[in-house]
């Protein structure tokens, strides 16, 4: 049977697993957060898709495609480049940007937060609550729908709290809460 006749198949395991916007639907962003998925979309779109376009323009003008391996990868990375600008696409489509430094000098606990809580074990850890196409966990990072952030969103200063951790119920006492300074023009 000719190749011509036969259905490209993708790979499922390269498929980008999206991460589940919570039942409410809003999509939570900072906008330095925004900022940077804004900024990926736009250099997949005009930098990295347009190289990828030429070199399988040029790999498809060497003639046979099936044994030519520029043209089978590059038609790869495109199907995984148009698959994240789509992705990308959505996420900024629903994003809902929150200013945090509009909370300056406050003590509740809002989307933007840094806080920092004791363990009733004694450790103290600091955590920002961010947006969940944002949060990086290695830098203290949490997304807003994690348990954690749940825990801690809407309390206070001072406010000891029962978090729920795969081992146990935790006591937790709010230590400190900061706010990114406002930008002034």
């Amino acid at each position: 049977m000719s190749k011509a006749f036969t259905k490209e198949v993708e790979d499922s395991d390269d498929e980008e697993m999206p991460v589940a916007l919570p039942n409410v639907g809003k999509n939570y962003i900072s906008p330095q957060g925004y900022a940077n998925l804004r900024h990926e979309l736009f250099a997949l779109i005009d930098v990295e898709r347009p190289k990828i376009v030429d070199v399988v323009h040029w790999a498809a003008s060497n003639g046979d495609r099936s044994e030519n391996g520029d043209y089978l990868y590059g038609k790869k990375r495109l199907r995984e480049i148009d698959r994240r600008i789509r992705f990308l696409t959505k996420r900024l489509e629903i994003a809902e940007v929150i200013d945090a430094s509009v909370h300056f000098g406050n003590e509740q606990i809002f989307f933007g937060a840094t806080v920092t809580f004791q363990e009733e074990s004694g450790v103290e850890r600091t955590i920002t609550i961010l947006g969940i196409d944002e949060a990086v966990s290695a830098n203290g990072e949490v997304s807003w729908v994690s348990p954690v952030a749940r825990a801690l969103l809407k309390a206070r200063l001072g406010d000891v709290l029962k978090l729920q951790t795969p081992a146990a119920v935790v006591e937790i006492e709010v230590t400190d809460v900061r706010y990114p300074a406002p930008v002034t023009g």
